[in-house]
């Protein structure tokens, strides 16, 4: 019994280094998320331009709840995340914000874009944030999300590349789509 009992106590103890060592590793990559997700952020800038969207600069809008007269800001962006709103954006503290997101620009800067609208005006700004600002205030979600779009896009290209291969092979059978070595 006595060594069942040894056993055991090992077994314990290992189990109690094995939290602290999970904690300390834990504390390690909680250190270096930040830089993960700057060099996500650096690495997946050049596809913004043809994945992201183009985001409402100020539009005004009708009895309908229809915009007109909209104008969107020139570079493409991918939304990473929504946080709830602060109370006023920083360019202009008499506009109050009523939706936040976290947005990557083709540019490879993160913002902050704030909503306003006044009953007639719906315009934003753009507030640049850094990464370590934007775990902070959105998350994981940032992360996850840029991640997320990425998978998508190759997956979307994997689809649109296998679909392209076999029109040419239906259109051109033979040697046109037979790899080369």
């Amino acid at each position: 019994m006595d060594e069942i009992e040894a056993g055991f106590q090992k077994l314990i103890k290992r189990i109690g280094e094995n939290e602290k060592e999970r904690e300390s590793l834990k504390e390690q990559v909680k250190k270096q998320e930040v830089a993960l997700f700057g060099r996500m952020v650096r690495l997946s800038t050049p596809l913004v331009s043809k994945i992201g969207i183009n985001m409402l600069l100020r539009g005004k809008q009708d009895t309908k709840g229809e915009l007109y007269d909209t104008v969107f800001h020139k570079k493409k962006m991918i939304v990473l995340g929504k946080t709830d709103p602060a109370e006023y954006r920083p360019d202009d503290a008499s506009k109050k914000v009523e939706d936040q997101f976290c947005v990557l620009s083709e540019d490879g800067k993160l913002y902050e874009m704030m909503f306003s609208f006044d009953g007639f005006i719906a315009d934003s700004y753009a507030n640049p944030i850094t990464p370590n600002e934007a775990l902070e205030r959105y998350g994981y979600d940032p992360m996850y999300m840029l991640y997320h779009a990425l998978h998508d896009y190759l997956k979307g290209q994997e689809e649109l590349v296998a679909s392209l291969k076999l029109v040419l092979e239906f259109v051109f059978p033979g040697p046109v789509t037979q790899k080369k070595d």
